[in-house]
């Protein structure tokens, strides 16, 4: 599946993995500020914020990850068997599933505006087309003040203060952080003996302090440790040792070919792994292929223009042979 997380050194950074059977050739898409954002319910966005990030690019870019020039975050995670969309609804900013992220980016400078037009969305169950049924997902939105969860359940629409900065798949958000009570005796220090003071226990191997934290690929593990690694990690404040560590972050969770079998030769792999300097505009990315980091600068194009710009994925592995 996926996981998303937050991370903050001098500068805001945000990114997820993809997880996934199969790729869509999604790309690394700029869409500028004059580009018709057109909706099928809601008003049709002729200028707008900037954005870049991953999109699978149909007659419009069905985005899974991107930032706005404001430094605002958004992706959509699977969350299958818990998603449930609603009919249009007259009294209503009816925005479907495959447009949310553009709309809430292009409107949007903050968490505090994107809260404020949650308030009246209702997230429909309109499909993009007959070969691209509707999605069933969950979204993290963040800013480098906070970041917040956003489900559409049978319930309605819940929304969660995500101070964990962290979000994977099912279970929903409010059970994922219950569970880290669960986990609150890790550390990544050296444990002490608190089992017993009539035994002489001792730690007889460095790393002990996170002695139980869960190495599968389930997303309630993924989703404690990816918070573990991200809330425990240090990071020099350089652009190059921030991608850098926020690359081995994400990198606790990712996915090997043969690990997840979902069918017949079939395995969920971790396709890609982003990296977006939400400050600058700048979106890392890596992929299952291609372990070297490449990076697209939104600020290289003409952010006043109407065209998208897109950068199809390199998946060439590139091996540095130093004695050929």
């Amino acid at each position: 599946m996926c996981t998303a997380t937050t991370y903050k050194t001098k500068d805001f950074y945000f990114g997820r993995t993809l997880d996934y059977e199969f790729s869509y050739f999604e790309e690394v898409t700029v869409t500028p500020r004059n580009y018709p954002i057109i909706t099928r319910n809601a008003e049709k966005l002729t200028n707008h914020y900037a954005m870049i990030g991953m999109a699978f690019v149909q007659d419009i870019p069905l985005y899974y990850d991107a930032v706005n020039e404001k430094g605002l975050c958004m992706a959509g995670l699977n969350f299958v068997g818990n998603a449930f969309y609603n009919d249009v609804k007259p009294d209503k900013t009816n925005v479907a599933q495959f447009e949310f992220i553009p709309y809430i980016l292009g409107k949007c400078a903050t968490v505090d505006e994107a809260l404020k037009l949650l308030e009246n969305i209702n997230l429909t169950n309109v499909p993009y087309s007959d070969k691209l049924p509707v999605a069933q997902l969950h979204w993290i939105i963040a800013d480098k003040t906070k970041a917040i969860t956003v489900e559409a359940v049978k319930e309605g629409l819940k929304i969660y203060d995500n101070p964990a900065g962290v979000l994977t798949n099912n279970p929903p958000f409010d059970e994922q952080m219950f569970n880290l009570n669960n986990y609150m005796g890790l550390s990544p220090r050296q444990p002490e003996n608190m089992f017993s003071d009539k035994l002489q226990l001792k730690a007889y191997s460095r790393g002990m302090g996170a002695l139980g934290l869960p190495g599968d690929l389930s997303s309630q593990s993924r989703f404690v440790r990816v918070a573990f690694t991200k809330l425990n990690s240090v990071s020099g404040d350089s652009e190059e040792q921030s991608v850098n560590q926020f690359f081995h972050i994400l990198g606790s969770v990712e996915q090997q070919r043969g690990c997840c079998i979902v069918g017949e030769s079939e395995y969920e792999i971790t396709i890609y792994t982003s990296c977006c300097n939400a400050d600058k505009g700048l979106y890392y990315y890596t992929t299952y292929e291609n372990h070297a980091i490449t990076a697209v600068d939104m600020h290289g194009e003409n952010l006043d223009g109407d065209k998208l710009a897109r950068y199809p994925l390199d998946r060439r592995e590139k091996i540095n042979y130093v004695n050929k």
